[in-house]
């Protein structure tokens, strides 16, 4: 199968482009590569591997560049078209849909925020543009759990001649072994979270194959990365911003950029694996024709009253989610549409459990079988509780808006 180059998508806005030939444009890029995902999801699975043809298909599309900003040569997607493209790829597979993901969210919302020094940006943007490299935050660690909780990570950072020496594990980092740069926090003189880029490859950086046995995402390739003395130069240091400095006043824009870009990455490609699930069973209900019926089993009430509440929950899910995204553009309006998206991702996530849930329990003992993908799609639904904001939290944030506190 052919893919487009890797420039083809990465070129700048513009201005004449209408929003439907923007997404037009996407759509030729996604479907392809989906396309390629799906051909290796099951046996990526079975393997309990990344998938390096589906690695190399991200590389070589250019999906890369679709959130970095036009002045750099990207696509500059908004959070909108963001969106549209992830659930395309996450109906296709999830493990692979989130490696492509983790990039373009960090990209997507570094750019938005303005939160890196600019040659540090450019760097990691460039790279994705001109060969299609991939990036990812590593930030969870076993005792930590996840960073959106708080806490300071036991990875530390110790100052040396010209730059600093980073120690520490680093635990579901999503695509490790496809990463061209990692960016790893990392605690310094225990008080404080600095952020260090790490080109892959650097000396004292191991991939360790501990990604097995999961329920989901087992073609994801989210090992364990060790850090042993990792020599990061001063120039790819990021501390956190001054409390008394311009920026900081600006850090609740940035903090909404963070959330929003992850947020949408996970909704939109769990999105997509409920709508894999119900485009599944679609078809197995309209194939399966049982002898004692004589016809297909999509003529039964049970069957249209099952498939009617798949498409419910996916509709109130993607609904919510796009006018979210599509409201995002007014930047003024970024920190109140945050509970909002934390609340879409819920209603996302939860409806592709609801949704393959639903599939399984409709399609029957054929559903148990590697025979149909809906058991791989009930188990890689799971794995979307479990990203932040967790369910509780986006609750809470919906509630207090709600209540106007």
């Amino acid at each position: 199968m052919s893919l487009p180059p890797v420039t083809a998508l990465a070129q700048p806005r513009r201005p004449e482009l209408t929003q439907q030939g923007r997404l037009e444009q996407i759509r030729a890029l996604t479907e392809p590569l989906a396309a390629v995902f799906w051909q290796e999801a099951a046996q990526a699975d079975r393997a309990e591997q990344l998938s390096d043809v589906g690695v190399r298909a991200i590389k070589a599309s250019g999906y890369a560049a679709l959130t970095v900003p036009a002045r750099l040569g990207g696509f500059g997607a908004s959070l909108h078209e963001f969106a549209v493209a992830q659930e395309t790829l996450g109906q296709a597979d999830a493990s692979l849909a989130l490696v492509a993901a983790m990039n373009a969210h960090l990209l997507g919302s570094a750019g938005e925020a303005g939160s890196w020094p600019e040659d540090v940006y450019a760097e990691l943007a460039q790279a994705a543009v001109t060969r299609g490299a991939l990036s990812n935050s590593l930030a969870s660690e076993p005792d930590l759990g996840s960073p959106s909780r708080g806490g300071l990570p036991s990875t530390r950072a110790v100052r040396v001649s010209g730059g600093w020496q980073v120690t520490g594990l680093k635990t579901w980092s999503t695509g490790s072994r496809a990463l061209d740069f990692l960016v790893v926090t990392a605690a310094v003189d225990g008080q404080q979270v600095w952020r260090f880029v790490i080109p892959a490859g650097t000396p004292g950086v191991e991939v360790l194959p501990t990604w097995k046995g999961s329920l989901g995402l087992r073609g994801s390739g989210s090992d364990d990365v060790q850090f042993t003395d990792v020599y990061v130069p001063d120039s790819h240091a990021l501390p956190p911003a001054d409390p008394l400095s311009a920026a900081a006043q600006a850090s609740l824009a940035i903090q909404a950029s963070s959330g929003g870009w992850f947020w949408t990455a996970v909704a939109a490609t769990y999105l997509g694996v409920g709508q894999s699930a119900l485009d599944t069973f679609v078809r197995y209900a309209n194939e399966r024709v049982p002898t004692a019926l004589g016809e297909p089993i999509a003529t039964l009430p049970k069957v249209q009253q099952a498939a009617g509440q798949m498409g419910l929950e996916l509709l109130s899910a993607r609904a919510l989610l796009h006018s979210v995204t599509r409201a995002w553009t007014v930047p003024e309006a970024r920190p109140g549409l945050l509970p909002r998206l934390a609340a879409a991702k819920t209603l996302c996530t939860n409806a592709a459990v609801n949704v393959t849930d639903l599939a399984l329990r409709a399609a029957g003992g054929a559903a148990l079988t590697a025979g149909l993908p809906l058991e791989r799609s009930f188990r890689d639904a799971r794995a979307g509780l479990t990203h932040p904001p967790g369910d509780d939290a986006a609750l809470s944030m919906l509630g207090k808006q709600m209540l106007k506190l």
